[in-house]
């Protein structure tokens, strides 16, 4: 496992990073056992937010109180605040849930604007602040939306941005890791197996190591997700002809018109689960398909009928996508798979 430095933060750590989103999932007890382990196999880049409920509170188990040395971990998390009041807020909160008297990283939460200095909304103020009282020593931003990502760059006001990145990914979002590297930016990959659509964790790891200036954070919830991660820290996987025609295969199959769960588009106005129900066709695929077909999706999967084609998630969705359409496609595959008239896993 090769050390990369997040551009100008200076930071060098393993490019093999953990995202603590799903240890929400998990008890406290469980969840600190599992991020002590990955420290302990190596893992020294623990992602979180904010937003993530009591993961802030599981990292703050799981490394306060001395339980590792401070500086030896990095700890990045988010807020999603749009004032400063709430900034302080939660800039508060987190590092009292973590544990610690400060953040490695800082970064504003699915940024639908470049926030910058002079620009009336006083939130890239509250970061200089932060990090000139010594609470963050870094500032960064995350986004799901390319423009938004590439203005973040090309400000020069951040020294990280966090977006998503797979061998799914399109050219153009590729790019963005080259234009972190020529602004001295930190690239911190996130959605790497696509949110569960990428089940080969080899070929992901794979890809993402051919990029210098690049850690990908790896959502993580159990002991057997964790071991592979982990075992690529000894061996990495490289690039070679067998993985590239996997990958090749791959994008072949799932580029273009799917969703990749971001949630962007939510909340729908008839309560639809749209970031889970327009990509079942593809989740009855590429994962046990039992669950998919409970009850329960069953009746969110039914909500689809009520759309009344409203538009309020089209200018929502990053990708730009036909929601409405995609929607009862998948209903109408979903609804075939139900009969037995199609089969999958």
């Amino acid at each position: 496992m090769k050390n990369v430095t997040l551009g100008r933060t200076g930071i060098c750590i393993p490019q093999n990073g953990f995202g603590a989103l799903p240890v929400q999932r998990v008890s406290i007890q469980e969840a600190a056992r599992l991020l002590r382990k990955a420290y302990d196999g190596g893992m020294r880049f623990f992602d979180t937010a904010r937003a993530y409920s009591d993961s802030e509170e599981k990292l703050g188990e799981a490394f306060g109180d001395g339980k590792v040395k401070r500086d030896e971990i990095i700890i990045t998390t988010k807020t999603a605040a749009k004032t400063p009041e709430d900034f302080w807020k939660d800039l508060e909160t987190s590092l009292k849930m973590l544990k610690t008297d400060y953040i490695d990283v800082y970064q504003f939460h699915l940024m639908g604007q470049c926030y910058k200095p002079g620009d009336g909304t006083g939130m890239y103020e509250c970061m200089l602040e932060a990090k000139a009282k010594g609470l963050i020593k870094h500032i960064g931003g995350t986004a799901h939306k390319l423009g938004v990502a590439k203005e973040l760059i090309e400000s020069d006001l951040y020294e990280t941005v966090q977006y998503p990145m797979s061998y799914l990914a399109s050219d153009k979002e590729i790019e963005l890791i080259h234009m972190c590297n020529e602004h001295n930016v930190g690239f911190i990959g996130m959605k790497g197996l696509a949110g569960g659509l990428i089940t080969n964790s080899k070929a992901a790891m794979a890809f993402i190591s051919q990029f210098e200036g690049a850690v990908p954070i790896w959502g993580i919830q159990r002991d057997n997700e964790l071991d592979e991660w982990l075992s690529y820290m000894d061996e990495t996987p490289s690039m070679d002809d067998e993985i590239r025609a996997f990958i090749e295969s791959e994008r072949a199959e799932l580029m273009g018109d799917f969703c990749r769960g971001c949630g962007y588009c939510m909340p729908c106005t008839m309560g639809i689960q749209i970031n889970q129900c327009n990509r079942m066709s593809l989740m009855l695929r590429r994962a046990p398909s039992d669950s998919w077909l409970s009850d329960y999706w069953q009746s969110e999967m039914a909500k689809i009928d009520t759309c009344v084609n409203c538009g309020a998630c089209l200018p929502k969705c990053p990708y730009e996508l036909n929601i409405p359409v995609l929607l009862k496609k998948n209903l109408e595959d979903y609804r075939l798979v139900l009969a037995g008239e199609r089969k999958v896993k």
